[in-house]
Formats: structure tokens, sequence, C-alpha cells
């Protein structure tokens, strides 16, 4: 508890950045890791070198950069993101997040590259790519995504140190059209029968759910998701190639 008292009084002087200190000050005299006290981050389980702490200021501070990437402030994709802090997190801590997140949704000063490039430091591959994924959940909140929030997480993307062939997999996973399968296959229509498995089983290995059992819920439902559209995108190439 003394962490988020310590947060607000660090926001109420010095904004955002006062918050940021007076959280990990706080988490430091509260003796604990996570900020939920016994629950656990559902990102920073993957890789050691960013605490919980770092690792949800930063990840709201991403999506505040998406919600904001169209000039509307989108109250839907306000909500999802609690939601999603309610379901990790407990309704109580994500109450305390939400309103820091609220506010800071509103400042102007946000450095893409810098928050990107220190959670590029210190999270595994896959784990930066479910990062992707729920930035794209955001943007889609509100029933649409728009160009310009799909160029700031593009822009994400690679500051991540995400391949472009990953991320144009993601995003068909959020658009429909009738190249959606191949791109989320990370393949040309001009693939032959075979090549259609061979990058089917390599999107198996790299997006299956029991690769990351020791995270938490709702950081598996959302790898479950993209291998759910590995899967239809598979069985849609099968009944139009006729294999």
């Amino acid at each position: 508890m003394i962490k988020w008292i310590a947060a607000i009084i660090g926001y109420s002087i010095f904004r955002f950045p006062g918050a940021i200190i007076g959280f990990l000050l706080g988490s430091f005299f509260d003796g604990k890791s996570s900020l939920s006290g016994s629950r656990r981050s559902v990102f920073t389980q993957s890789k050691p070198g960013v605490s919980p702490a770092e690792f949800e200021l930063n990840l709201l501070s991403l999506a505040s950069l998406v919600i904001k990437a169209d000039g509307i402030v989108n109250q839907k994709e306000l909500d999802f993101v609690r939601q999603y802090f309610v379901q990790a997190y407990g309704k109580e801590h994500a109450n305390a997040t939400f309103k820091v997140f609220n506010e800071e949704i509103k400042k102007k000063q946000l450095s893409a590259q810098k928050i990107a490039t220190f959670l590029r430091n210190r999270m595994r591959y896959e784990s930066r790519l479910q990062i992707i994924h729920f930035l794209f959940s955001v943007a889609k909140a509100d029933g649409r995504i728009s160009d310009p929030e799909v160029r700031e997480i593009n822009n994400i993307t690679g500051f991540l140190g995400i391949n472009h062939r990953d991320f144009e997999s993601i995003k068909a996973m959020f658009f429909s059209n009738p190249d959606s399968a191949y791109k989320i296959l990370e393949i040309e229509k001009t693939a032959t029968s075979a090549e259609i498995k061979k990058a089917y089983r390599t999107m198996v290995k790299k997006y299956h759910p029991d690769k990351l059992q020791h995270m938490d819920e709702v950081y598996r439902n959302g790898a479950e998701e993209k291998f759910r559209k590995v899967q239809e995108a598979y069985e849609q190439l099968q009944k139009e190639r006729g294999f």
C-alpha cells in the first residue's frame, strides 16, 4: 500500500515522473517485487531485468500512445485497458493504476522509442509479440482500428525489435480481408501447399500456448487467441486449396 501512496504523492508534485519515482520507492519499502502483492505481472515473468512496477507503467504508456494516436481519447479503449488490469491484478489494484493512467493519457511528452527500447532489452521476443497483440486489442476496442493507430503500433513494433513479418501477421488477426490468412501465416499468396504446411508448423511453434504455461492467465489467453487465429488461417487455406 505504501507504493500507491508514494505514487499519488509523487504524481501530485511532479506529475507522471513523480508517480514513477514514488511508486518505485514505495515498492522498495513495501519489500515486495509485485505491484499487486500476491499477483504477478502478466508479462514480466518471461525474462529478468524489468520489475513489475516498471513494466506496468511502461505498458500503460504505450497504450496511451496508441489511444491518442488518432487524436481521439475513446472511452471504450480506456475501458478495455481498465478491464484488462482488473482481470490481471484485481479491482483495487486496477482502480489505483487506472487513476494514474487516466491522467497520463492527457500528457503529450511520451517517447515510444525510449519505452520500447527499455522493454526490448529486458523481455523475450515472444513476450514482446504479446505486447503488440495487446496494443492492437486496445485499438480495436472501439470497433475499428484507425490508420494513425496502426502507424503508432508499427513504430512501437520497430522499437521493440520485432520484425515486420511478425507485425503484419498480428495485424492481420484484427483485419478481415482476402489476404489475411496468408499474412497471418507469413507467406505469399503464391505459396504452394507444402509451403503453407511448413509455415503453419512454424507459426504453431512460435505461438503455441504451452510455451507460456509459466505466465499468468490473462497473458495465456492472449497467446491462445493468436494460436486460434493461426489455426483458423490454416484451415481456411486448406479448404480453399483442397489439401
